[in-house]
C-alpha cells in the first residue's frame, strides 16, 4: 500500500498584497511541510520580505487563504502568528545588548514567584532552550556583550523556539557570520529540522540555500517562478530564475578580469608602510595602484576592515605612515581622505552609511559637499543633475530618488553608498562589503561599475567575505589573519577560491618572516 504524502503545515493559496497601487505579491501559492527547510528565493524587491509578513502577521493580504495545521488564519497581527506555532528569526537580531543570554532567550516569559521574577527557574528554562539546540556549553548568565555574531544568532533562536513553535522563519540569519559561525548554524538548523520542525529559509547566499535546503520556491516580481526539490535545481537555472535572463553577462564579467593582466606604472595612488593600530592591526604594507583592483580576503574579524579603515581615515594609525601620489599624508579623518581624493563606502550601510530620513538623492551628494564645505551649498539643479548620472551608470529608479533612503531596499542603498563616493571623483575607492545581503541583479550591477572604475583609472579596495567575488573582482589578493598580513596573491587563471583558502587555513612556520 502507498504510504501518504504528509499534508504542508502552511499552505497559501492565491495570495495578493497590495501597497497603494503597487502589487507585491500577486496570485502566489506557497507550501511548507514539517521537518523540511525550505528556500525562498529571489532579488531585493522580488516579494520575499511581503510573503514573510504574511505569515507572521505583519502584512495582511487583499486576497488569498493562509491555512495552518490545515485550519484557515487570519492573522491581525505577530501574537497571532505565534500563538499558531509560527516564530520568526530576522536579520538583524532584536536583542537586549546590556542583558544575559537568560534575560534575552526568556523575555516576555520569565518565571515569577511571590517576589517576582524566580531567577533561578527563569535561567533553567533558558538553559532548556538553549540545551534542545545542541548549546549546552553557553552559561544563560552570560551577558551578551561577550558573545561573538554567530552566539547572538543562536540566542534569538533559541528565544524563537522557548514555546516549540511548529513553523520557523529564518530572514537572511547567516549575513552577518564567518564560514566556521555558518558552519555552527546549519548543525542546530538541521537538528530542528531533524526533530519536524517545518524551516523557511531566506538567504542571498546561494551556495548556504543549497546546502541546507530540501526546497526552493523562487519569486520575482511578486509572482512565483518555480518551486523545485534543491536536488533537481542547477545553480544556473535558480539565478536565470531569479533574474529573467541568463548569466552570460556575470561569465564575461568574470573572464574579463582573469584576463587582466596589470602592470604596476610610477608611483602608486596609495602607499602604506607598517601601518596598524593597536590592538586591532598589525603593522601592514600595501600598495594601490591607479587602474587595479586590490581584494582583502580574510575571515570577519581578521582585520580586513581595519585595514580598510586605516586607508580611508576612519580609524587613526598609531603606526607606520601613508602616501598619497608620492606626497606623505595623515588621515585624521574620513574628511581628510576625501580631501586626498580617497573615498570609502562602509560595511554597515544602515548604521554607518545611509541617513534613512534623507533623500536618495540627498544621501547621495552629502560627501561631495562635505568635501565643499557647508557654506557653499549645491544648487538644486547641480544636486539634480548628479543624482540622474547614477540613475544611468547605477541603474537607479529614478521614482527612487525622492524617497527616504531608509525606505529602499538593501541592493539600492548600496547603490547610493557608492555613488555617494563616485561623487567625489576619487583617484583611491575603497569599498567594504559592497555587495553584502544583496539580490544578484543589484550585485552585478555593482560589479560591473566596479570593473569599469578600474579601467578608467581608479585605484580600488574592495572586500567581500563572498571569496568567489573577490578572485572575479580583483588583480590582486592581499590576505590577512589574525590582524596579519599573511601574503599575496597575483590574480590569473590559475588562481582560484581554494588557492586563498589554502593560504589562509595554513599554518605560518613560527620561524617565517
Amino acid at each position: 500500500m502507498p504510504t501518504r504524502a504528509p499534508a504542508p503545515i502552511v499552505e497559501l493559496t492565491g495570495i495578493r498584497v497590495e501597497f497603494s497601487d503597487v502589487v507585491a505579491l500577486d496570485d502566489i501559492d506557497f507550501r511548507l511541510f514539517p521537518g523540511e527547510v525550505h528556500a525562498l528565493m529571489g532579488e531585493n524587491g522580488a516579494g520575499k520580505s511581503t510573503l514573510i509578513g504574511v505569515l507572521t502577521g505583519t502584512r495582511t493580504p487583499v486576497a488569498g487563504t493562509v491555512v495552518v495545521a490545515g485550519e484557515e488564519r487570519r492573522f491581525s497581527g505577530v501574537a497571532d502568528a505565534r500563538a499558531a506555532g509560527i516564530a520568526t528569526v530576522f536579520q538583524e537580531t532584536q536583542l537586549g545588548p546590556t542583558l544575559s543570554v537568560a534575560e534575552n532567550v526568556m523575555l516576555g516569559r520569565e518565571r515569577r514567584g511571590r517576589f517576582g521574577i524566580d531567577w533561578k527557574r527563569t535561567r533553567a528554562d533558558a538553559a532548556d532552550a538553549l540545551s534542545r539546540l545542541g548549546l549546552d556549553d553557553m552559561d544563560p548568565r552570560t551577558p551578551m556583550t561577550m558573545l561573538s555574531p554567530a552566539q547572538k544568532q543562536l540566542v534569538a533562536l533559541a528565544r524563537s523556539m522557548v514555546d516549540d513553535p511548529r513553523i520557523l522563519v529564518l530572514d537572511e540569519p547567516t549575513s552577518s557570520l564567518d564560514r566556521p559561525e555558518v558552519d555552527l548554524l546549519m548543525r542546530v538548523i538541521r537538528g530542528l529540522r531533524d526533530r519536524g520542525v517545518a524551516i523557511l529559509f531566506v538567504s542571498h547566499f546561494l551556495e548556504q540555500a543549497f546546502a541546507i535546503s530540501d526546497r526552493m520556491t523562487v519569486l520575482r516580481g511578486g509572482r512565483r517562478i518555480a518551486e523545485t526539490p534543491t536536488r533537481e535545481l542547477e545553480r544556473a537555472d535558480l539565478i536565470s530564475q531569479m533574474l529573467g535572463k541568463d548569466l552570460e553577462a556575470l561569465r564575461a564579467l568574470g573572464s574579463e578580469r582573469k584576463a587582466h593582466h596589470y602592470a604596476a606604472d610610477g608611483e602608486p595612488a596609495l602607499r602604506a608602510t607598517g601601518v596598524g593600530r593597536r590592538g586591532e592591526l598589525d603593522p601592514t604594507d600595501i600598495d594601490v595602484y591607479r587602474g587595479e583592483i586590490v581584494g582583502l580576503a580574510g575571515l570577519r574579524g581578521s582585520g580586513r576592515t581595519e585595514l580598510a579603515s586605516l586607508l580611508g581615515g576612519s580609524l587613526r594609525a598609531d603606526s607606520g605612515q601613508l602616501k598619497v601620489d608620492g606626497e606623505r599624508v595623515q588621515l585624521r579623518s574620513p574628511s581628510a581622505a576625501l580631501k586626498s581624493r580617497i573615498a570609502m563606502s562602509v560595511e554597515n550601510r544602515r548604521a554607518d552609511g545611509i541617513i534613512a530620513d534623507l533623500t536618495a538623492r540627498e544621501n547621495i551628494v552629502l560627501s561631495l559637499q562635505a568635501l565643499r564645505g557647508w557654506t557653499r551649498p549645491l544648487s538644486p539643479s547641480e544636486i539634480a543633475a548628479l543624482a540622474d548620472t547614477y540613475v544611468e551608470t547605477l541603474h537607479l529608479d529614478p521614482a527612487d530618488l525622492g524617497r527616504p533612503a531608509g525606505h529602499l531596499s538593501g541592493g539600492t542603498q548600496q547603490k547610493l553608498l557608492l555613488a555617494r563616493a563616485l561623487a567625489t571623483r576619487p583617484h583611491v575607492l575603497i569599498l567594504d562589503e559592497p555587495t553584502r545581503g544583496i539580490d544578484i541583479a543589484a550585485k552585478l550591477d555593482i560589479q560591473r561599475r566596479v570593473s569599469q572604475l578600474a579601467g578608467d583609472g581608479v585605484g580600488v579596495v574592495f572586500i567581500s567575505s563572498e571569496l568567489e567575488e573577490v578572485v572575479r573582482l580583483s588583480d590582486r589578493i592581499v590576505v590577512i589573519k589574525d590582524r596579519d598580513k599573511i601574503g599575496e596573491l597575483s590574480n590569473g587563471p590559475a588562481v582560484t577560491v581554494d588557492s586563498v583558502v589554502e593560504l589562509i587555513a595554513a599554518e605560518l612556520d613560527p620561524l617565517d618572516d
